[in-house]
Formats: C-alpha cells, structure tokens, sequence
C-alpha cells in the first residue's frame, strides 16, 4: 500500500473584494481532514473578509499541527508573477520570494476589506514601466494616469508577458496583471501573497515548486514539512454542485476530493512535477511557479 503525502488538505478559493462579503464570487475555505472517527469528511466555511479567512487558516494549520497531520493548502490564485517581473522592478534575491515580500510591503488591507490594491498595481506600472502597463483594470474612482480602467495595449515582444508559462498550459487564464472585473487573479494575488507570506511564517511549510522543487514528490521529500502551499486552478476540474451548494463552495470541495483521491492512489506524488529534466526549470522554481495538475 503506497504512502500518502498528506493526512488533510485545505483548498482556498480567494476574493479581492473591496468589502465583507459571502456566497458567490466571496471567499471560500475547503478542509478535508479525519474526523473523530478517523474517516476523510468535509467542511465548507464562508469567511466574510480576508482577515477572518487568514485567522481561520492559521487556527486549521495549528490545529493540523497538533494532531501532526500534514496538510496540502491550494490557493487558487497565482502564487508568482511573469519572468522578469522582479528584475522590472529592481528588487533583489530569489524573485518569487522579492515579489512575495513586495506585496506584504506595500498592500494595505483593512478588516473590512477596504485595500490598496489599485495604488500598489499603479506604483509597480511606474517602475516598471512608467506608464499605465502592464497592470490594469479599476473602477473609474481609482483610475489615474499609472493605471487606466481598460487595458491599454497588447503586450509586445519587449514587454513583460502577458502569461506565465504554466498559463500557457491551460485555457482560459486571465492574466494576472488584470486587477478588476470578473476573474481579476491580479487582485487576488496582490491580497493574496501578503497572507500566505505570514502563514508560512514560523511554520514548517514549504511553498511549492519554490522550496520543494519542480518535480514529483515522495513522503521523504515533505517528512519535515507541516504543510505545502500550492497554486490549483480549480476550473481544470468537473464541479457539480450539490442540491443547495454554490458553485465556489463546490469548487473548494471537488478540489479537496480530487488531490485526496489522488493521495490515496499514490498519483498525487507525480502531479508536483516532471520527472525527467525541462529546460524551463530554472524560470519555474525561481520566478514563476506552476499550477498543481497540470501537465508541464
């Protein structure tokens, strides 16, 4: 019988809203743990803003701990930004972690969800750029002459791309640097980092393909770890709603019963990376990332 990676696994569907907010497009928190009889059940919770989800977070991740259960936490919003993105903006050392460390500087994000998100995505078009790109997207209250409300342009050969390499791997994407409207990553992953960045601190957790590598994992490769946070782009799965469950809180749950199932078959191992070399390693550990399940 193979061994799992992980006794639970939390998968977070993330929300740049401006104001407390619940049930479609908020944010939703999946937990799939043992319960007192040791069976895999499901929990779903609703947190209203992004300070009440992150205390949950961090009372789930203790409470794991405790048990010594390790724990698989996918956000499904980009953990990275396009190669070249940090250089853009001068920032030094390894870049996924410059870039990390630049969101926690510089977003403000209030505990009824008032943030800055618009101000920090117009500063970074001033350094890297010195015009409204490659971020856009606000509404017209927050538009200014470093971020337009539309996007402005296509991204040329000498721009920073407009995709990571892994989004070009699935269908659909939206771009990170689109901050507002439906499916704005950009907002999440400003909001976003800033939390994982303080769940990873002072805990025994890896963020994956960064600090574990981009290949496939076995039980000695996470035997130190409390937990592995990952990137998941839950539309690569079939959700069907249950009778009274939206489709975000059924998101969450379809993503915990797909890596579970894959963990107790011994396959989830191989979805952390390819097994031989790729000549896109470099970018995808150090600046990028990739997307958990999809196929390099």
């Amino acid at each position: 019988m193979s061994v799992r990676l992980f006794q639970a696994y939390v998968m977070v569907d993330w929300s740049a809203a401006s104001k407390p907010t619940t049930g479609p497009d908020s944010i939703w928190v999946g937990v799939m743990k043992r319960n007192v009889r040791f069976q895999m059940a499901f929990e779903a919770h609703n947190p209203a803003t992004r300070a009440e989800a992150e205390k949950l977070l961090q009372s789930v991740l203790d409470d794991l701990k405790r048990k010594r259960e390790r724990v698989l936490v996918g956000f499904d919003f980009p953990l990275a930004f396009p190669r070249g993105t940090a250089a853009a903006l001068k920032l030094a050392g390894e870049p996924w972690r410059a870039l990390m460390e630049f969101a926690a500087k510089e977003i403000k994000d209030k505990p009824d969800n008032t943030n800055n998100r618009f101000q920090v995505g117009a500063k970074m078009n001033r350094l890297m750029s010195g015009e409204a790109f490659p971020f856009w997207g606000a509404p017209a209250r927050d538009e200014q002459s470093m971020l337009s409300a539309k996007r402005p342009r296509e991204h040329g050969p000498d721009d920073l791309p407009e995709f990571r390499v892994a989004e070009k791997a699935i269908k659909g994407p939206a771009s990170i640097w689109k901050l507002y409207y439906q499916g704005s990553v950009g907002g999440q992953a400003l909001t976003g980092l800033p939390v994982i960045k303080r769940l990873h601190e002072n805990r025994a957790a890896k963020i994956w393909p960064f600090e574990t590598g981009w290949k496939p994992l076995t039980p000695a490769d996470v035997s130190d770890s409390e937990a592995v946070f990952a990137e998941i782009y839950p539309s690569l799965l079939a959700v069907k709603p249950a009778a009274g469950e939206i489709k975000d809180q059924a998101q969450v749950r379809t993503a915990c019963e797909h890596f579970a199932a894959l963990d107790d078959k011994g396959q989830l191992g191989a979805a952390f990376g390819p097994a031989k070399d790729d000549p896109r390693r470099e970018v995808i550990e150090r600046e990028e990332g990739w997307i958990l399940g999809v196929k390099p």
